[in-house]
């Protein structure tokens, strides 16, 4: 008499299926970490670049000098944000929370931190910084800032005319 046997997996088949099905989990949760990391400084960089805009657009129709003192002052001649009329007027003015194009203070970003640089530069060479009011264009820098870490930098060129 015959006995049949009836194919199985063994013991040894079975522990290397659940290795390998191990190892797909845990790469699977190494690269969701991953993509929420990124994920994350995305979002980050995001706000930076709407409060960027948000500068840009409340300076955009301002002069660059003062309309009532003119090229007398560089800098800001009026005490309160509220008061500022020109673009030089925010020259090394920083704000903690930012501040949008409307000049209120966006609360919900109060982690972020809006830096500003007004400088005058060559006409020939927009990388050269010159004696404030000597030039006819001025570079505007923004710089972004989550808790002091730099998170964003724009600059643009305007023209004093």
């Amino acid at each position: 008499m015959r006995y049949r046997y009836e194919r199985a997996f063994t013991i040894i088949e079975v522990l290397i299926a659940i290795i390998l099905v191990g190892l797909a989990v845990v790469s699977l949760v190494v690269a969701n970490g991953s993509f929420t990391k990124a994920n994350g400084a995305a979002a980050d960089l995001s706000t930076a670049e709407f409060l960027v805009e948000q500068f840009r657009e409340l300076t955009a129709m301002l002069p660059v000098v003062d309309p009532q003192t003119g090229l007398s002052t560089f800098g800001p001649e009026e005490a309160a944000l509220v008061d500022y009329d020109d673009l030089d007027d925010f020259a090394g003015a920083s704000f903690s929370p930012p501040i949008n194009a409307n000049r209120q203070p966006l609360n919900d970003f109060a982690a972020f931190t809006q830096q500003i640089s007004i400088q005058n530069v060559s006409p020939s060479n927009f990388e050269q910084v010159v004696a404030h009011h000597s030039s006819s264009f001025v570079r505007v820098t923004v710089k972004v800032f989550l808790n002091s870490k730099e998170i964003s930098s724009t600059a643009w060129i305007r023209a004093r005319y």
